[in-house]
């Protein structure tokens, strides 16, 4: 950062990269600013013919700060970002150049299609894609680009991105939710959004060290690595003193957020040995759903600045907590109510429990849909190792709250904490506090005052899918209760009715206990009839329950071709990384570990030899050179069962038969060899060994 902006108030230099509202006011026209405005708050479309007029002022804002390109940034189905950059010059007759971006550039791009994941909704020479601008989400600056936020489909119109079917769930949410505020007599909220604060968690490791990792290069994460003398086990690291080196990279990586408009608020040591997390304010889903992926961005590139490396694989390390991303979700309306607050008043309480009573409905109906929200290769190490939330999805929402449904629901009075009764009535009901109970940190969707926490997501994760679902499912719960109350002659009756028979058919989704003992899977499973969706094969196919689809075309959000691509892209991925992780611990297993131990194994024997010539015995040497021999004989069967594994998987057309393979068959060797890999790190001498070990990558920052 310039010396001068080092001295500067953060409120004078933030979102100063950022083609906000502020800065349209002062570069637009009245009427233009308004319509942006209208778009950006309401969700209308804008008219094209104010695109030229918003372009021009965009472009002269964006060269002032010395952008020479613009690119239009999308979210293809890989899970990160994509661009293509172009500058603003265009030539003249006289072989100068002049600088000019129309208003139809804004609006559209035309990237190639082909070569992003597709699901089969693109042939390999149907490449002609398009980028459309959004503008509800704010352009930027950056690296000398002005980035212009869009949304991604081919040719003949089917999505190939994750912002547009976001930007559509957050619209059907809108919708229904003012469906349900109308029948509560309000008038005065025009549009519903849903907000997200997304948590994320990352490792930091030196990167002269991750440069040795064959392993950490490819893949994100350590295939191989014997537990260290010490992991996590004293709990000295979380909220523990920030290190200098780390610290340095913490106000760096806030400032240039801040000055994207991203705004971060909290940042701390996690619980594992080098892990570390950063916490936002809350914004419209959409516009987060962009800000997580700067952050993720950014992250990385300032890493690499302080010699360091960001490391946002969901399981680096084996034995320490992997690294998570919550998604906090709320929904608001524009007079100024967060809708799950449970207010002051009465009628705002019977408001809050009706919006509550259709998220646990749909948590319930939909559990498939968001555990496979957040299914990856990377996920699976996490989901269900005591160290995140359970791969089965329930609700927690405090002792208080669980009270006041069951009185509720069989016409009783609840007795709250505060010592204030909760009266059954519906023109009765006073106000409770928002924060009488403890969090559940065990929970993979829980309620947390005003909010809804959902834990399962993976820390590389795009948070879009996720709120897609999400988005979706609460807005087809709000659908069908509107649908019942605004029929209805008596609707303080008939409110209560219908959530007292939805308190009844979904209460089994909701767990205030401990989310990670073997008693809860039981219970959960056996009594509940919850599912239980161990990896990423298990919960997938789900994408393509009939219900589901119906679910997503009823609401346009997807169509049924649209689902049984993203269908595809998952396995496929799963596949595909489980199958860059095998060959990269063969040749890691083959070419670095193997002659490692056989140099070893040399000496060990060559001293035996030596000692056995003068007349000396050596028990302790003759078992360290039998041990070595059995075990590196153990280590060259683990790679030939390996290797062959990987050759009958590419017998495998089938995607579906094709990821199950890889999780039951090539995943369980990867586990056999890393185990003969990790009991070899333990005897052979460290100067043998070949690469850095967990006890350097954790602890020598």
């Amino acid at each position: 950062m310039p010396e001068t902006e080092k001295n500067q108030n953060v409120a004078d230099f933030f979102a100063c990269n950022v083609f906000n509202q502020t800065i349209m006011r002062e570069r637009l026209p009245k009427n233009i600013f308004k319509a942006v405005m209208q778009t950006k708050t309401f969700g209308t479309a804008l008219d094209s013919t104010i695109a030229d007029v918003v372009a021009n002022a965009m472009k002269d804002w964006a060269i002032e700060k010395g952008a020479t390109h613009y690119t239009h940034w999308f979210q293809p189905m890989t899970g990160i970002t994509a661009e293509k950059h172009d500058a603003f010059i265009s030539p003249t007759s006289n072989g100068m150049v002049i600088l000019e971006f129309s208003g139809k550039e804004l609006i559209k791009g035309e990237p190639d299609a082909s070569s992003f994941p597709s699901g089969g909704l693109r042939a390999t020479f149907e490449a002609r894609g398009y980028t459309a601008w959004d503008p509800t989400s704010d352009a930027f600056i950056k690296d000398d680009t002005l980035y212009i936020p869009t949304a991604f489909c081919s040719y003949t119109g089917e999505i190939l991105d994750k912002k547009t079917p976001l930007l559509r769930s957050m619209e059907i949410v809108n919708e229904q939710a003012l469906r349900i505020l109308r029948l509560f007599g309000n008038t005065r909220a025009t549009r519903v959004t849903t907000t997200v604060g997304a948590e994320q968690e990352y490792f930091l490791i030196d990167k002269a060290l991750y440069d040795k990792r064959e392993d950490l290069v490819i893949t994100g994460r350590t295939l191989f690595g014997a537990k260290p003398p010490k992991g996590q086990e004293l709990e000295d690291h979380y909220f523990g003193n920030i290190k200098q080196r780390i610290s340095n990279f913490m106000k760096e990586l806030d400032e240039e957020l801040w000055k994207l408009g991203v705004l971060s608020k909290t940042k701390h040591n996690e619980a594992a040995p080098a892990q570390h997390e950063l916490a936002p304010v809350f914004s419209t889903s959409n516009i987060a759903a962009d800000h997580n992926q700067l952050t993720m961005e950014l992250m990385k590139k300032i890493a690499l600045k302080h010699n360091l490396v960001c490391l946002l694989h969901e399981k680096p390390f084996a034995g320490v907590n992997g690294s998570g991303k919550h998604n906090n979700w709320s929904i608001c309306s524009n007079d100024g109510q967060n809708l799950l607050d449970p207010g002051d008043t009465p009628t705002e309480n019977m408001q809050f429990i009706t919006f509550l009573c259709a998220i646990i409905k749909a948590v319930h109906e939909n559990s498939d849909l968001l555990r496979l929200s957040a299914a990856s290769a990377g996920n699976d190490h996490r989901l269900g190792a005591n160290e995140a939330p359970p791969a089965i999805i329930s609700i927690f929402i405090g002792e208080e709250l669980e009270a006041i449904l069951e009185a509720l629901e069989n016409n009783t009075t609840a007795q709250l904490n505060s010592e204030v009764k909760f009266e059954i009535g519906v023109d009765a009901l006073p106000s409770f506090k928002k924060d009488t109970t403890d969090r559940n940190r065990t929970s993979p969707m829980a309620f947390t005052g005003n909010k809804f926490e959902f834990r399962m997501l993976g820390s590389a994760d795009s948070i879009s899918c996720t709120n897609v679902i999400m988005n979706t499912i609460v807005a087809d719960a709000l659908s069908k209760f509107a649908d019942e109350l605004e029929n209805a002659k008596d609707f303080n009756s008939a409110l209560k009715k219908l959530l007292v028979k939805t308190i009844k058919e979904h209460k089994c989704v909701i767990f205030n206990g401990n989310g990670y003992s073997d008693e809860w899977v039981e219970e959960a499973v056996a009594k509940r009839g919850l599912p239980n969706y161990i990896s990423t094969v298990d919960c997938v196919p789900k994408y393509m329950a009939e219900k589901n689809v119906e679910l997503f075309e009823k609401f346009k959000v997807y169509s049924r071709t649209e689902i049984a691509s993203r269908t595809e892209i998952l396995l496929d991925n799963y596949s595909k990384v489980i199958n860059i992780e095998a060959l990269t611990m063969i040749d890691m297993a083959k070419k670095q570990i193997y002659p490692a131990v056989m140099a070893y194994t040399k000496e060990v024997c060559d001293t035996l030899f030596s000692m056995k010539s003068v007349g000396i015995e050596n028990n302790a040497q003759t078992k360290l050179a039998n041990r070595l021999s059995v075990t590196a004989n153990s280590l060259d069967d683990a790679i030939s069962s390996l290797e062959q594994s990987l050759l009958n998987a590419k017998e495998i057309d089938n995607v579906f038969d094709l990821s199950k393979f890889y999780r039951n068959d090539v995943f369980a060797k990867m586990q056999v060899l890393r185990a003969v890999a990790d009991e070899l790190e333990t005897i052979v001498a460290e100067k043998y060994w070949p690469f850095p070990v967990y006890a350097d990558l954790l602890f020598k920052i």
